[in-house]
């Protein structure tokens, strides 16, 4: 493998747009890219992603920019890097780790497709052969996602996205040039970027001035905050309830056994979406211990983190689930429409 000097040499771009189709390299060609540490230009390569070498598939979204959910949570820069339509991590090299990341992607890990090619595949026996070599290079892969000396520790990318993002400067956040690439990449509509552009405005007027954004969240129960047990099963249709319920099960730091309603789960009150899975394991991306989830809470299909109800996230595409707790939901009507977009109640 290349040393990182090296390895950063070769972080080259290909301008990937959203929709567009690429294949991405085998496993060989990812790995004479790759440091020391399994990672170029601080992003890690990880063994949850060595299935998909040599398979196709279409960008989902620029990762141009990205929230850092470790220190400050606001936005951070990421080099030549995209997502991948439904390529999620599966947690297998991590403990079981469940929070579903969307995986980054080097874009020199990645090669253009033409169109007319997109739709075909490898061959199975390409793939079996594949298979057996990932198998006797998964041993060294593996050991990368545990932290030095700490056994018990993970690397991820989410842990190392400080190593790989760069930090945007205040005065930045608030230069239009900053957010012209959301819109030539194909990862925001001339509509959403003119929305939420126009209430980021408006927060930091609100913020500064009132103390509080739009839409505000109250937390009305006091300090000892209920819960309910409907034993949710994965697949089930439920409904978020209003956030005015909600607001009443939250503390004032609203949180509801020690889980935080977020500005962004706002969005998607009275809305109808399929249980994913219930999470009781997930990776503390400060520490990467692997924390066992003192109360469970539930992931909901297509229900996650736009970043542009927050102060300082705006179009960061990295999509994290939403964690709900059971007492913010409730079993929809299966009569009802359901409802796979999040719609604006505020």
């Amino acid at each position: 493998m290349n040393d990182s000097k090296a390895a950063h040499k070769i972080d080259q771009s290909l301008n990937l747009r959203v929709g567009e189709w690429i294949e991405v390299r085998s496993r060989e060609e990812i790995l004479a890219t790759l440091d020391e540490n399994q990672s170029i230009a601080g992003l890690l390569f990880m063994p949850e992603m060595l299935q998909y070498c040599g398979k196709r598939f279409r960008v989902y979204s620029s990762a141009h920019k990205t929230s850092d959910t470790i220190e400050l949570f606001s936005i951070r820069r990421l080099s030549n890097s995209v997502h991948l339509e439904e390529l999620r991590c599966d947690g297998t090299s991590h403990g079981g780790c469940q929070a579903g990341c969307l995986l980054f992607w080097k874009e020199c890990w990645l090669k253009r497709v033409p169109e007319n090619q997109a739709a075909a595949r490898i061959t199975n026996k390409e793939s079996e052969s594949r298979r057996s070599s990932l198998a006797a290079n998964l041993n060294s892969l593996s050991h990368s996602t545990r932290r030095s000396g700490q056994p018990e520790c993970f690397r991820c990318q989410a842990t190392d996205m400080l190593k790989a993002t760069t930090e945007v400067r205040r005065r930045d956040r608030w230069d239009p040039r900053f957010y012209i690439k959301d819109l030539t990449s194909g990862n925001v509509k001339l509509f959403d970027f003119i929305r939420f552009g126009a209430l980021a405005m408006l927060n930091a007027f609100l913020r500064q001035w009132f103390g509080r954004g739009y839409p505000h969240i109250r937390g009305l129960a006091g300090e000892t905050t209920p819960s309910c047990k409907l034993n949710l099963q994965s697949g089930e249709l439920v409904r978020v309830r209003a956030r005015e319920e909600i607001e009443r099960t939250l503390n004032r730091q609203f949180r509801n056994r020690g889980l935080f309603f977020d500005v962004e789960m706002v969005p998607y009150c009275n809305g109808n979406f399929r249980v994913l899975r219930r999470v009781e394991k997930i990776i503390n991306e400060k520490t990467g211990e692997l924390m066992k989830l003192r109360n469970p809470c539930f992931i909901l299909d297509g229900v996650t983190c736009s970043g542009n109800y927050s102060s300082q996230r705006m179009f960061s595409r990295r999509h994290e689930y939403l964690y709900w707790h059971e007492i913010w939901l409730e079993r929809a009507n299966e009569g009802v429409r359901e409802v796979n977009n999040a719609r604006a109640s505020i």
